[in-house]
C-alpha cells in the first residue's frame, strides 16, 4: 500500500506542526493547548491560525503527519523491507516494534490509540484515529491476501489485536512484548492457511 501523497508543509506552518507533533504524541491532546504550541514553535497566534483554524484542524493535521511517519515510513516500509515473501514481511512487522520498543527516547505509543482512547470514539479525532488504524489494517490485510491467507480481513483484526496490544504491553514496560507477539502471530498465519497443501513453513 503506497502512501498517499501530500504537500509538504513549510515555513511557519511545518514549525507548528513539528511542535505539535512532538507535544501530542507524547502528552495526548487535552494536556497540549494552543498558547504552548504558540510559545514553543515561536509564531504569532494570529499565524497559527491561519493555517489551522481551529484546534482540532491542528490536531488531524498531526495525526495525518503521525500515518505518515508511523504507519508508512516505519511499519509499513521498515518491514517490508526486512522480508522477501509477504508473510516474512507480516512477522518482521514484531521485529520492527522490538527495536522501537527497546529505544525508550524514541517509542511513545500509538497517537492513534491514544487519541482515540482519549477524545472518545464519537469525537472528530477519534473518528480520524479510527480511519487511520483502518489504514493499519489495510497493509496487514494486502499482506495476507498475497500470502493466499483465508479471510484477510478477519486475519487483518486479529493481527491487529496482537499489534495493539503489544504497543500498550511495552508502554507499560515489558520488554518481550514484541517477541510475545511474534510467537502468537505464526500461530494466527497457521490458523489462517488457506488449505495447508504445499505451504512453506512460516519463517523464524
Amino acid at each position: 500500500m503506497a502512501e498517499p501523497t501530500r504537500p509538504e508543509p513549510t515555513g511557519a506552518r511545518k514549525r507548528i506542526l513539528d511542535t505539535a507533533y512532538r507535544l501530542f504524541s507524547r502528552r495526548g491532546i487535552r494536556d497540549v493547548g494552543i498558547n504552548e504550541i504558540i510559545a514553543t514553535s515561536g509564531v504569532a497566534k494570529a499565524t497559527l491560525y491561519q493555517h489551522f483554524h481551529t484546534k482540532n484542524a491542528l490536531v488531524l493535521a498531526f495525526l495525518e503527519q503521525r500515518e505518515s511517519t508511523w504507519t508508512f515510513a516505519l511499519v509499513d516500509a521498515q518491514s517490508r523491507a526486512r522480508g522477501e515473501t509477504p508473510e516474512q514481511q507480516l512477522l518482521a512487522i514484531f521485529d520492527v516494534f522490538d527495536d522501537l520498543f527497546a529505544d525508550r527516547a524514541r517509542f511513545d505509543g500509538c497517537s492513534f490509540i491514544t487519541v482515540l482512547l482519549e477524545m472518545g470514539p464519537d469525537s472528530v479525532a477519534g473518528q480520524a484515529c479510527i480511519g487511520h488504524l483502518e489504514t493499519i489494517r489495510g497493509v496487514v490485510r494486502e499482506r495476507a491476501e498475497r500470502a493466499g491467507l483465508s479471510n484477510p480481513d478477519g486475519f487483518a483484526r486479529s493481527w491487529h489485536i496482537l499489534m495493539k496490544g503489544s504497543i500498550i504491553s511495552a508502554v507499560e514496560g515489558d520488554t518481550e512484548a514484541a517477541r510475545r507477539a511474534k510467537s502468537m502471530a505464526r500461530a494466527l498465519i497457521e490458523q489462517h492457511r488457506a488449505t495447508g497443501e504445499g505451504a512453506a513453513p512460516v519463517s523464524r
